[in-house]
């Protein structure tokens, strides 16, 4: 079983700073996460039009929760966290779960 860190960003007071820094530097710091299996980002756009959606979503990958526990309770977790503050300036907030595949056989 895989289990997952959703972080989604709000929206960016300087949209090109964040990406800059997302790319040039959070990337890295959590790449570098201890038993981080995948690691994937996107921009959503928002099905709903009345309503903003977050401005980036990255999901993180680990074997279980006491890996994905371990890994951010690691030093290159701990950096990465400490990190958020310096360029999530829309805000953060973060989820996990332990995911089920239902995708159908064949």
């Amino acid at each position: 079983m895989v289990h997952r860190l959703i972080v989604q960003y709000g929206q960016p007071t300087d949209p090109a700073e964040f990406d800059r820094h997302y790319r040039d530097v959070h990337v890295g710091l959590a790449q570098a996460i201890p038993g981080l299996l995948r690691f994937t980002v996107g921009h959503p756009r928002s099905m709903d039009p009345t309503a903003a959606g977050p401005y980036l979503i990255a999901e993180l990958d680990f074997e279980s929760a006491d890996a994905m526990g371990a890994g951010m309770g690691s030093e290159a977790g701990r950096a990465a966290g400490a990190d958020v503050a310096t360029f999530a300036t829309g805000g953060a907030s973060m989820s996990s779960l332990d995911l089920d595949d239902l995708s159908p056989a064949g």
